[in-house]
């Protein structure tokens, strides 16, 4: 378990025979999303994008909990590798029964302009299609996203952030299109949202660029969720029963207009 990571998220046992992918699961809310997982029992695939040694590192914890993890690296912005890790995944595990779409970016230096775009809208198409035909009834799939894309239209964000977010909440739109087919599928979906979460690749990021960000958001809200207790959140909206409008708001909301 990470150093904050919470213990019992999951009934100990409550995912044994169940098989779950989250994308971008080498480190961070994905690599405690991931454990608690193989902590209740279902064998996961660890995917990473170019960070080998730490997805292999940790999928060696998880198997000393007595489950399969397989390691997979995937670019997802490439159909060619998504569909390869599918295949894989299909190989080993022989479907998938949990599905989240963890994995963004786009504030990465020297990526093409439409990066941001590619990885958070169009890449999540692309793993869910890819994983679709793993994906039996009683399946669900989550996407994790933020206030600040989820509420990206009617509460503005840092100007350094707003092309990540525009281009989450193009990918939750997209997604969230699916919802009949998905559901005809007997497949649940879930958007968790969050507030700004301290430790992620992407707050620090924001701070750097905007000093004093993280200390002026927890200011208002009262409280910032860390990596563990948001994963924690993810994980069980793995499990819990699909909200009415398919969304699970975490932290405060009271600063954002509306709910998209």
């Amino acid at each position: 378990m990470t150093e904050s990571a919470q213990p019992t998220v999951l009934e100990s046992g409550s995912l044994a025979g169940r098989r779950a992918l989250v994308t971008g699961s080498s480190r961070g809310v994905g690599a405690d999303t991931i454990r608690y997982f193989a902590e209740a029992g279902a064998d996961v695939v660890v995917n990473f994008r170019n960070k080998a040694p730490r997805a292999e590192k940790l999928a060696a914890q998880l198997q000393e909990l007595g489950v399969r993890a397989l390691v997979q690296g995937a670019d997802l912005t490439d159909s060619d590798s998504v569909n390869g890790m599918m295949a894989a995944v299909k190989e080993e595990l022989g479907g998938l029964d949990i599905l989240v779409l963890n994995a963004s970016g786009g504030m990465e230096s020297g990526m093409a302009e439409d990066y941001a775009l590619q990885l958070n809208r169009d890449a999540q198409l692309r793993v869910l299609d890819a994983a679709l035909p793993l994906l039996s009834d009683g399946a669900r799939v989550v996407f994790v996203t933020s206030h600040q894309a989820h509420f990206i239209r009617t509460t503005p964000t840092m100007p350094e952030y707003v092309p990540v977010a525009e281009s989450k909440r193009a990918g939750e739109d997209a997604l969230r299109a699916r919802i009949p087919e998905l559901e005809a599928r007997g497949i649940g979906f879930v958007v968790v949202s969050g507030d700004m979460i301290e430790g992620t690749v992407t707050a620090t990021l924001l701070n750097r660029l905007n000093p004093g960000a993280i200390e002026e958001r927890r200011e208002q809200a009262g409280k910032l969720y860390n990596v563990a207790e948001f994963a924690a959140e993810v994980a069980r909206a793995a499990v819990d029963p699909v909200p009415a409008d398919n969304t699970r708001l975490v932290g405060d909301t009271a600063s954002f207009n509306g709910e998209g």
